[in-house]
């Protein structure tokens, strides 16, 4: 199953995507009688998820096939981001050699190089990447994003699949000559506003046949900037969710961004996007503050 935050009549909701386009969780509720949570993120904090899910998998793929006059065709959805308040939002560095390697610097390889951004970096699909004033050089990186969904706590690896969501694409922004200046400023250039995109899809972990075979791609452009395979991380996902449990509890909505292939310098006018096999890319405009208009 795949889920989406929608704008509609100027208010977030969540929907289901179906193969053209996307019913909204409110209009199923009024036409079949349920009472799922119309926001993606209470769909998440309070356990429907699994629930939904099985309910979509054993008859709501025919029902929804029902309500072809609720669905909102796919060129007319307006995406929003997943949703706006996560609890945390975990980001990994230098995550893949070869990305290490652009930066001359070493990656880590005896433990993940994580920091934390604020939900005020948050936008969605299509919303524009504002470059900082305070910066002159900044980067973009596609990521695969793992999205907590129950509250956890010293997860093992093996048991890490059963704490999970599902997955999503991001687009991570960094004031990358901030950064140069001092290690010690990694969290201020990686803080702006508009500095984290992601969704438009919450892609549930059935969906996805094996998690370390998906390539993911940061796209400038339409040009492929860089690419790997995620089976080709220092710290591979299960690893990561474990990791950051045995530090701090984790909660439903948690969002775990797994490092990039490669970084890309934006400038005003670019389209960057995140491009992973099998989901629906994650596309974000340019904008240069610094530039009068």
């Amino acid at each position: 199953m795949r889920l989406a935050t929608i704008k509609k009549n100027g208010v977030e909701q969540a929907a289901i995507v179906t193969e053209s386009g996307v019913v909204l969780v409110e209009s199923l509720n009024q036409k079949v009688g349920s009472n799922w949570s119309t926001q993606l993120f209470d769909i998440i904090k309070n356990g429907e998820l699994n629930d939904l899910n099985a309910w979509y998998q054993n008859e709501g793929k025919q029902v929804l096939e029902t309500l072809k006059d609720q669905e909102i065709p796919t060129a007319e959805v307006d995406f929003a981001p997943l949703y706006r308040h996560p609890r945390k939002i975990w980001g990994i560095g230098l995550n893949y050699v070869e990305h290490a390697a652009d930066l001359h610097e070493k990656a880590p390889n005896t433990e993940p190089a994580s920091f934390m951004k604020p939900d005020t970096s948050i936008i969605g699909p299509n919303d524009t990447i504002e470059i900082p004033h305070q910066s002159a050089r900044t980067t973009a990186e596609s990521e695969l994003g793992v999205i907590i969904g129950k509250v956890c706590k010293d997860v093992s690896e093996e048991d890490a699949p059963n704490v999970i969501a599902g997955f999503t694409t991001i687009i991570d922004m960094t004031a990358e000559d901030i950064l140069e200046k001092n290690p010690r400023y990694l969290t201020r250039s990686k803080s702006f506003d508009t500095f984290f995109s992601f969704g438009p899809h919450l892609v549930t972990p059935d969906e996805v046949d094996e998690v370390l075979d998906l390539n993911v791609s940061t796209v400038i452009n339409g040009q492929i900037h860089r690419k790997n395979v995620v089976s080709n991380m220092t710290f591979r996902p299960w690893h990561l969710v474990s990791f950051h449990s045995k530090v701090m509890t984790l909660l439903p909505g948690d969002i775990i961004s797994t490092g990039t292939p490669g970084a890309v310098v934006i400038r005003d006018g670019d389209i960057v996007e995140c491009q992973i096999d099998g989901f629906e890319k994650l596309v974000n405009s340019v904008r240069d503050l610094k530039i009068n208009r």
